[in-house]
């Protein structure tokens, strides 16, 4: 991970370390190095969510491109997906997403793909982090050479609509479902999408101001969408992040069907019709006992990666493996994208749910959930203190002994935040009492831990 890129692109508190002076410098870097690659001048994409920071980042990254001769498309308000599936369509060089994700309005991020939809590699960030943070100047182009803005780039906004409605044979016939778009992107696609189908479908919180982004709803904040849904008696609830890139789900009786009882269902579907390639499904170190215990039963095979959807898609791509995710609502279906996508993986589950018959909790309940506590612990943004927390040979031993409590009937993962100034701990045991009370002790000792 570098000063800049973390595992989900450069983020930060807009007007304090993410200012429009430094995405001016950062759209001249990313266009700087895609000429060095390319020999000629570069194409970028670009989306953004709904923050009311969004347009300024976007004009400063627009900016920072012209002025060394890079052309730009801008696609306006859509899901980061759309942006990795536009790059390609386009044969752009690149495409730039303005989000920060599931977090707070205040914060933003500027996140890149390649031409061919997939996130960078290391090499290349490293290339364009050490143009950003180098005091030497970037050739600016002058006459001629400027770059140019592409006008009428929105339409391709129903391209991307055009695709996801494509990624399912079902016409969702007989369901009732609720939309939550978390006053997010999916707020410019979602009622188009869905309104394709024959399903009854109700949509909230798709009137996004700026400042209301995942504020209190979306795939964080399920309990209001929950709640509709059992009252208004709907079949589903459906809940995307603030860039469309997650999904999570509540059934009927407003129970969360999180990221792991997704894959877990639409893996035993894709192995009923023989399109499970390898017979196995990629997740995290972060997926619940309940998902090894599925697989287990199932004779599907399981492979955990280190957290980060980064490192999911590029296990799925080495064994050509077909579906992959996160528990918190990321999935991957390579045979349809390069990247995870919350409509996409959506239309995936209603699609098995409406072939189905059942009830959306009977057929999440394939998979069961194991108590879980996630206690995120607070830790200065500077001094490398992550790390030297990371690397104790205390906290090590603190979590060998409670690991050995525990025994087979739980677990304990401790490990940095890839995009915030936090340790997370996670712990799952037989009850959720045990869980709470074991996370709550490894939280207080990395509290008291002194550097």
């Amino acid at each position: 991970m570098g000063k800049l890129f973390g595992t989900d692109g450069i983020r930060g508190v807009v007007g304090e370390n993410l200012t429009a002076d430094m995405a001016f410098r950062v759209g001249q870097a990313i266009a700087s190095v895609l000429e060095e690659e390319k020999g000629s001048r570069p194409t970028v994409v670009i989306g953004k969510d709904t923050r009311i920071s969004s347009d300024m980042l976007e004009s400063a990254l627009m900016a920072g491109i012209c002025s060394v001769g890079g052309d730009v498309k801008p696609l306006g308000t859509i899901p980061t997906p759309a942006v990795a599936y536009l790059s390609q369509q386009e044969r752009a060089d690149a495409g730039i997403v303005i989000s920060a994700s599931h977090n707070p309005y205040e914060h933003n991020g500027i996140k890149v793909f390649s031409g061919q939809g997939y996130k960078l590699s290391d090499a290349v960030e490293r290339r364009i982090e050490e143009k950003i943070l180098s005091d030497a100047p970037m050739k600016v182009r002058t006459r001629g050479e400027i770059g140019r803005r592409h006008h009428g780039m929105r339409q391709l906004k129903r391209d991307y609509i055009d695709f996801v409605a494509s990624t399912v044979e079902s016409d969702l016939a007989g369901l009732k479902i609720l939309v939550d778009c978390a006053n997010g992107a999916a707020s410019a696609t979602a009622p188009e999408l869905f309104g394709r189908f024959k399903a009854h479908t109700d949509f909230i919180n798709h009137a996004p101001d700026g400042v209301n982004i995942n504020s209190h709803c979306g795939s964080t904040h399920l309990e209001d969408l929950a709640s509709a849904v059992v009252r208004g008696g709907y079949d589903v609830g459906v809940a995307f992040d603030g860039d469309a890139d997650r999904c999570l789900l509540v059934d009927e009786k407003g129970g969360t069907i999180d990221g792991d009882k997704v894959m877990a269902v639409c893996a035993l579907d894709m192995k009923r019709r023989g399109k499970l390639n390898g017979n196995t499904i990629v997740a995290t170190v972060m997926s619940n006992l309940g998902l090894h215990e599925f697989c287990r039963n199932q004779g599907i095979g399981l492979i955990c990666t280190d957290v980060g959807d980064r490192n999911v898609l590029e296990k799925m791509l080495e064994m050509d493996y077909r579906i992959g995710g996160e528990q918190s609502g990321h999935t991957i279906f390579t045979g349809l994208e390069t990247t995870g996508d919350g409509e996409v993986t959506a239309l995936q589950f209603l699609q098995v749910l409406a072939r189905s018959g059942e009830k959306a909790s009977v057929l999440a309940g394939c998979c069961a959930t194991y108590p879980q506590e996630l206690v995120n612990v607070e830790v200065p943004h500077s001094g490398g203190v992550k790390e030297k927390i990371m690397a104790s040979a205390e906290l090590a031993e603190a979590v060998k002994r409670e690991e050995e409590a525990l025994g087979d009937t739980g677990r304990v993962l401790v490990r940095p935040s890839g995009t915030e100034a936090l340790i997370r701990v996670m712990v799952e045991a037989k009850t959720a009492e045990t869980a709470k009370d074991v996370a709550s002790k490894l939280a207080d000792f990395i509290k008291a831990m002194k550097f």
